[in-house]
């Protein structure tokens, strides 16, 4: 396990001292509170409209701005944990570093979990920047608090996830582009399956909607905690994360 944090702490300053993390958390930032602003300005006006009008539908915070605020930011992150993941592995062998790493006394999962938990860091860093608009919500409005927690536990896994993948991909190249583009294309397949099976009700198409990671958020975003859900993401983290180790030890092999 110490070791596991040592590279995690290794893998978030080398974030820091580079200008990632703060592009990551800047995009982020800028593209979240532009859409909290209009999403507040057009629930602020229309419950001013219905106030005038003398309609009796109530305004619904957690509906109509959180609810759909929170599923951008899963949107978001779509094209921000390529960003985040493609210097993984592809600088080590860029720079040929990556066998001192191999050669090292430290287990290859530890390496693997030490890379990804750094990474983490950095997304859940990126998810605080919503926090803080969120955040003005409570303090000025009385939303309900458990429906943002379990929507924001569907962002992390959701993102643990596509790290893990991207972590997989990046020990496929050295050129952290390639690894790049091709995490971000990976993750918008993995998005856009749910669209493919939209109208086809078949086995088939069942199986390949169960694997959309944007169907496993749905419940999330409701503020609602389906054991299945969770099961999904911690699976596929699993499941890319030992892949990973499997690519390490052929490169392990080769050097």
């Amino acid at each position: 396990m110490k070791n596991v944090l040592l590279i995690c702490q290794k893998e978030l300053k080398s974030y820091f001292a580079s200008p990632i993390a703060y592009a990551v958390m800047a995009i982020f930032g800028l593209i979240f509170g532009w859409v909290f602003f209009n999403a507040s300005r057009d629930f602020v006006r229309f419950s001013f409209q219905s106030q005038m009008t003398g309609g009796g539908g109530q305004m619904n915070v957690n509906e109509q701005i959180i609810r759909p605020l929170l599923g951008f930011a899963g949107t978001i992150a779509l094209f921000l944990v390529p960003m985040i993941t493609m210097r993984l592995f592809a600088e080590e062998k860029r720079m040929g570093t990556v066998e001192l790493l191999l050669t090292s006394p430290v287990k290859d999962i530890e390496i693997i979990l030490g890379k990804w938990l750094g990474a983490m860091l950095l997304y859940l860093c990126v998810l605080f920047m919503s926090m803080i608009n969120i955040a003005l919500l409570f303090a000025w409005g009385k939303p309900d608090l458990k429906p943002v927690l379990v929507a924001y536990l569907g962002l992390i896994l959701q993102g643990g996830t596509l790290l893990a993948i991207g972590a997989l991909i990046s020990t496929m190249t050295k050129n952290q582009i390639i690894a790049g583009i091709a995490t971000f294309f990976i993750s918008l397949l993995l998005w856009l399956l749910s669209w493919f099976t939209a109208f086809d009700s078949s086995a088939t198409a069942q199986v390949v909607n169960y694997l959309s990671i944007v169907t496993h958020f749905e419940n999330f975003g409701k503020g609602v905690l389906d054991s299945k859900d969770v099961v999904f993401y911690i699976s596929m983290i699993f499941f890319s994360l030992f892949l990973t180790s499997r690519s390490l030890e052929s490169l392990r092999w080769r050097a």
